[in-house]
């Protein structure tokens, strides 16, 4: 029997052609800091202590995502990572472990939290976009991040096109 807090994993068709057709208003992307994913995923989170979830979808695999692999249960049978497979995890130690993970994996990903006010996609080249239809969720993020000292990506924006 799999306990009530672990990670699920399942296949959820359609989910990145969805994301890629949304009309997202604001984005801002930031240097993937591989060295330093634990303390940056600690200050994406804390922009919303309400966070009780999230979702990582996978988009695209550039080499075998050994990491995210790792996360099932190992009572369950083996499950195939690949295009719009998504994992879920819940509470806030959970969804960190998730986060940081997809970020150290090289897979190209989208992340939605709960509650969703803003979500991120995240590639193999280092960078972790923000999008939001409210300039206030960006701007929160964005912010703690830079007072972080994590490094945004001036004028770059993100054209997705699935």
């Amino acid at each position: 029997m799999r306990p009530s807090n672990a990670m699920n994993f399942s296949i959820t068709p359609g989910v990145m052609k969805k994301f890629g057709r949304t009309p997202w208003k604001f984005q801002t992307t930031f240097q993937t800091p591989l060295e330093n994913l634990v303390r940056f995923v600690s200050t994406i989170l804390s922009v919303d202590e309400r966070i009780e979830s999230g979702i990582v979808t996978i988009h695209r695999i550039v080499f075998e995502p050994e990491k995210l692999g790792a996360l099932a249960d190992p009572g369950t049978l083996s499950f195939n990572l690949g295009h719009d497979c998504s994992i879920r995890a819940n509470g806030a130690e959970e969804v960190h472990a998730l986060l940081r993970t997809a970020l150290s994996d090289w897979v190209d990903f989208l992340f939605v939290p709960t509650p969703r006010r803003f979500v991120i996609y995240a590639d193999h080249d280092e960078y972790t976009t923000f999008y939001a239809n409210s300039k206030g969720s960006l701007r929160q993020v964005a912010l703690a991040l830079s007072a972080a000292g994590f490094r945004e990506i001036s004028d770059y924006q993100r054209d997705f096109r699935l």
